[in-house]
């Protein structure tokens, strides 16, 4: 269970704050407190959480530059180095990606948004205009989970026909995730689209934050239970 929401004229910073500012609200008229216990820890969500671009939670934490030009051998190499598995298929911004996910995304236990996601992982998001290497996109991590996913729309048709071209050709090197093309909605955003951000946030996982819930099958109406054979 989901909830999408899309504002027009905003970018991943303005979502940011209305990310924080909906989820506090919602912790202090559910439970009367920004300050909740979760499994043994207690969350403060009062705002302004805390905000750090992937790249330099990578650097400071495990001392690997990725604000560097390189190849992609060159990030396999270092992904090898480290201890972090990667697919031959993995870019650049691929190798980045998995050094957050395998080292670091584990350690978020206070909210924190990470940003400036690679554009490899990132198809339909703005590329950053300092470093088109990445994008204007977030992650909000609590106690180690990703609670919700939100960037500024990309809203150029010519880019996102070569964005989609690039997942297929990912797709041909063996990556099963990358998109598909999808003319219609490129045909969409050829007719205009206004800047935009867009925020996707997990329903099921804020339930389990704010009731103290250890597994989603206890917030889950109709869970997946196992055969009884």
């Amino acid at each position: 269970t989901m909830i999408e929401l899309y504002e027009a004229y905003a970018d991943f910073q303005d979502i940011m704050k209305l990310t924080e500012n909906l989820i506090a609200h919602v912790a202090q008229e559910v439970l009367g407190t920004m300050k909740i216990e979760y499994q043994g820890n207690t969350i403060d969500l009062t705002p302004q959480w805390r905000r750090v671009h992937m790249v330099d939670l990578i650097k400071e934490n495990l001392g690997v530059d990725f604000w560097k030009e390189m190849s992609d051998d060159e990030a396999r190499a270092l992904a090898k180095e480290h201890g972090v598995a990667v697919e031959p298929h993995h870019t650049f911004g691929h190798v980045v990606n998995e050094f957050f996910e395998q080292k670091l995304e584990h350690t978020l236990i206070q909210p924190t948004f990470v940003y400036g996601h690679p554009v490899a992982i990132s198809p339909l998001a703005k590329k950053n205009e300092q470093d088109p290497r990445f994008t204007d996109r977030f992650e909000l991590f609590i106690v180690a989970r990703e609670h919700a996913n939100a960037f500024t729309e990309l809203n150029d048709p010519i880019d996102q026909r070569e964005r989609f071209e690039a997942q297929l050709l990912e797709k041909e090197a063996g990556n099963d995730e990358a998109h598909d093309m999808d003319d219609d909605f490129i045909e969409a955003l050829e007719y205009g689209m206004p800047p935009t951000g867009g925020l996707g946030i997990g329903i099921d996982r804020l339930i389990m934050l704010l009731t103290n819930s250890p597994s989603i099958r206890d917030v889950l109406l109709f869970p997946h239970m196992r055969a009884r054979d």
